[in-house]
């Protein structure tokens, strides 16, 4: 009886030639739909780290643009308003003159700006999308309306496990601290950026428009001023201060161009270390060691923005390296400032050397801030390019005429 039974219940016993392939062929199935299964857990768990770390690197993006107290450069900031001034500099080809490229580009800062906010919450957007997709979503078109009804705050989407609704809540609250993010630091950017206008629009009433330091000398002696040129060296070196952490913490503050098209942060900051250099040069009146501390500020300020967008420079210049001026231009200034009644010291060689000394520290990245920031043509700094500029400038450069700028180009000091 148990043989027989044992017969009539082994249907699936392979006890043919015919049964031994069948069951070889439901094995080697059952196993290829485990492998499937496998694959399939492995690549949803793939997708699901890479919606995560996408997640993650644009929370960290923000957080480094908006709580970082400090320059952190950052990949989404730099191919944002890279790809960003590439657009703004095709509609600037087409400019003829200065104040056509300053209308094409006044909007380039706060466009780039926003365009980050928007890369920022479509990449977290699309790594919210691939967490949904791999836990739980039916399709990518299901796992897309779940993420955006909960990044937007929306709530049309509906979820009913616990994972996916974990998910949802987090997406909206990343959501909520973007916005709220962006609204508070617009008031800390506009904050920085009147403080560094109030000085800038205050030096036009000493330096002219645009500012010249050879301009702010002679307006100073004509007003029989000189000796209190101190107050100015010591306003200006508190300036530096809040512009090397203003520009640097606030990296896009740099772009952000002044409310007049004649004025510029750069060429000021160029006119008021030229006019300093030129004072402890060549103008005969007693040392005030105040403007040593102002163009040291200075030279500091300007290299950090300009190491914070990757300009080189020589950070131990010697003091016989070229420069971009030229003896012949500082002659000429001299003569400018003689006729206006500049007392002058009456060794124009060792004024020279001397002010060649001091404009070393800061001629190469004056000029490639300048050029970087397409600032208004001035003397002695935007009015003249580097030949051997960094990849940065050159990026910008590219087919883009001189406007109103000195045919000679000088050499680099790097």
């Amino acid at each position: 009886m148990a043989y027989e039974t044992l017969l009539l219940k082994a249907p699936a016993i392979c006890d043919t030639s015919e049964s031994v392939i069948s069951c070889s062929r439901s094995h080697e199935s059952e196993w290829v739909g485990k492998v499937i299964i496998i694959l399939l857990l492995l690549v949803r768990v793939v997708v699901f780290v890479l919606g995560a770390y996408l997640v993650f690197r644009a929370c960290l993006s923000a957080l480094r643009t908006f709580v970082l107290p400090r320059s952190a450069p950052d990949r989404f900031n730099r191919t944002t308003f890279i790809v960003m001034r590439q657009l703004f500099e095709w509609r600037s080809k087409r400019a003829q003159t200065y104040l056509e490229r300053d209308r094409a580009m006044e909007l380039y800062a706060p466009v780039a700006l926003i365009a980050l906010l928007i890369v920022w919450l479509f990449a977290i957007n699309l790594g919210y999308i691939a967490m949904d997709w791999a836990i739980d979503a039916e399709s990518w078109y299901v796992a897309f309306k779940i993420s955006g009804s909960s990044l937007l705050t929306l709530g049309f989407a509906l979820v009913d496990n616990f994972p996916t609704t974990v998910l949802a809540f987090s997406e909206a609250t990343i959501g909520l601290i973007m916005i709220a993010l962006l609204i508070a630091y617009l008031p800390t950017i506009y904050a920085a950026f009147s403080r560094r206008e109030a000085a800038v629009t205050m030096l036009e009433v000493r330096a002219g428009s645009p500012p010249s330091a050879v301009e702010m000398i002679k307006r100073y002696s004509r007003l029989k001023r000189l000796v209190h040129l101190g107050e100015l060296w010591t306003a200006w070196e508190a300036w530096f201060v809040d512009l090397e952490e203003s520009h640097t913490s606030l990296a896009a503050l740099s772009f952000f161009r002044s409310p007049q098209p004649h004025r510029s942060w750069v060429i000021a900051a160029g006119a008021v270390l030229d006019g300093a250099a030129l004072v402890r040069a060549a103008v005969d009146i007693p040392i005030d060691s105040q403007a040593d501390l102002c163009i040291r500020s200075g030279y500091l300020a300007l290299r950090s923005i300009a190491a914070f967008f990757r300009i080189p420079y020589d950070p131990n210049p010697s003091p016989t390296d070229p420069i971009s001026i030229s003896r012949v231009e500082f002659e000429a200034a001299l003569e400018e400032m003689a006729e206006a009644g500049v007392p002058l010291k009456a060794d124009r060689e060792q004024a020279w050397r001397d002010f060649v000394g001091w404009r070393v520290n800061y001629d190469t990245v004056l000029l490639a801030l300048a050029e970087l920031m397409v600032a208004p043509p001035a003397r002695w700094s935007s009015d003249r390019q580097l030949a051997n500029a960094s990849a940065v400038v050159l990026r910008w450069r590219k087919g883009r005429n001189l406007l109103e700028v000195h045919e000679w180009i000088p050499p680099s000091n790097t």
